[in-house]
């Protein structure tokens, strides 16, 4: 501050005031944020790169390593099938399936006998299990002609899957399901055939070692779930072999 005397008039007083450039402290939470951000689109674009750089089968792999409901048994016993519990997850049912296809593959024979047995056998998951699915083709039928008796292939396929199967420790349905017959005929036979082609495959699997207490139910479907538009065709007749969660 400074003084000035006038000539003829009072002291003026100057007061000089300097702006300070000091700017206010704002804190380092926009920091933490923007760190969280960038770590954000990182996981973002690895998952993206993830998903188009894997394989279906690598990204189920993936997916299992980090459940930590799945339990698994490095070294375990039975031909690489571990004991399974009662309610295994799906990708313990896909070893499963995969399994039975390595036994088919691997059952000793000729190729093309084991060629023969694997056009028979279909997998599936569904909400109820795993489905083995056994069924008639054209030129090779499970059973002979239409009754309960089954052909020597189908001896084979039973035994070889019941070999499996009875490394688990699932529960077990089996279902019956027959094509459809003119409506001619005075006495369809599709209820009594598919309950007794069921019960034939049970009385199978049970020879082969199975344990019979597992078996939960054997059930004919008539010709009530076609799996082709013609429900005559020969493809519906099959055997599914249900491994129940």
């Amino acid at each position: 501050m400074a003084r000035q005397k006038g000539a003829d008039g009072p002291t003026i007083m100057i007061k000089r005031v300097t702006a300070s450039t000091e700017v206010g402290h704002h804190g380092g939470a926009w920091k933490v944020a923007y760190a969280d951000f960038v770590t954000a689109m990182m996981a973002f674009f690895l998952l993206m790169w993830l998903l188009s750089a894997t394989t279906e089968q690598q990204r189920k792999g993936l997916a299992d390593y980090f459940n930590p409901t799945i339990v698994r048994t490095p070294g375990a016993s039975g031909d690489g099938l571990e004991q399974l519990g009662k309610a295994p997850s799906d990708a313990a049912f896909e070893q499963i399936a995969a399994e039975i296809d390595r036994q088919l593959r691997g059952g000793g024979g000729e190729s093309q006998q084991l060629t023969n047995l694997l056009r028979h056998v279909a997998t599936r998951m569904t909400d109820e299990g795993l489905v083995i699915e056994l069924g008639d083709l054209t030129d090779q039928p499970l059973f002979v002609e239409d009754t309960g008796q089954p052909q020597p292939i189908l001896s084979d396929l039973t035994r070889i899957i019941g070999r499996v199967i009875a490394k688990t420790r699932n529960q077990i349905a089996i279902s019956g399901h027959v094509r459809a017959y003119p409506e001619t005929l005075v006495t369809s036979p599709v209820w009594a055939l598919s309950n007794a082609r069921a019960h034939t495959v049970r009385n199978l699997l049970e020879g082969s070692s199975l344990d019979a207490q597992r078996i939960q139910r054997v059930t004919g479907y008539a010709d009530r779930k076609a799996v082709t538009q013609n429900p005559m065709d020969p493809a519906n007749n099959r055997i599914e072999v249900i491994l129940l969660r």
